[in-house]
């Protein structure tokens, strides 16, 4: 969805993913995960193993920045999602920059979102604040940090897909479609169906 589809459509406040128009795509590509605020080990190893995995990325870890205290909404205990695509991009040498943050972020009318990414863009975020819920979608009887560490390896792929110009994709297995709730997020898979596949490779 283009910022101008997501003003005309007035869907539902949640979203697992969402872009906005700029940029270019290249590949191959180094991508650099950008820590906001206190990011734990674990969640860097999920994004960094997913980039390689799934887009033969190469990873780098930069030095971890510190909150945008002025995107802070105080009434709603929330940050604005696109100041931390911004820092993670002024912070990152590489192709592409990954935020990750474990605050809670919004955009717009939504209650919150799981990232944000610029279409075709050079930069992304990935919160993991909402994905650490204890409904898996009730697919599996793995750990909770199991199915964490997938939640998280799903939504990195979801943004840099975004970033490398995919749209969301009607296969609900695809790490491209649309998932505004944990629930969907579990469904899918952490790699990219077929379509999604030939439209970058």
């Amino acid at each position: 969805m283009t910022v101008e589809q997501f003003q005309q459509a007035g869907r539902q406040s949640t979203h697992g993913g969402m872009f906005m128009a700029d940029g270019a795509k290249t590949l191959p590509m180094r991508v650099d995960l950008v820590p906001i605020g206190e990011v734990p080990a674990p969640v860097k190893r999920e994004a960094s193993a997913v980039l390689r995995s799934v887009y033969d990325a190469s990873v780098s870890i930069a030095t971890d920045q510190d909150l945008p205290r002025d995107a802070y909404d105080s009434g709603r205990d929330q940050y604005r999602a696109e100041a931390f695509i911004d820092l993670a991009a002024d912070a990152a040498p590489g192709d592409r920059a990954v935020g990750l943050t474990t605050e809670d972020l919004y955009y717009r009318r939504r209650n919150y979102v799981f990232g944000l990414a610029y279409l075709d863009g050079r930069s992304c975020v990935v919160s993991t604040n909402r994905l650490g819920t204890s409904s898996d979608g009730g697919f599996s009887q793995r750990s909770p940090e199991a199915v964490f560490g997938d939640r998280v390896r799903k939504e990195v792929v979801h943004e840099v897909g975004h970033m490398l110009g995919l749209d969301h994709c009607d296969n609900n297995r695809c790490a491209m479609s649309f998932s505004p709730t944990v629930q969907e997020v579990d469904r899918k898979e952490e790699t990219l169906c077929g379509t999604c596949q030939r439209e970058l490779f």
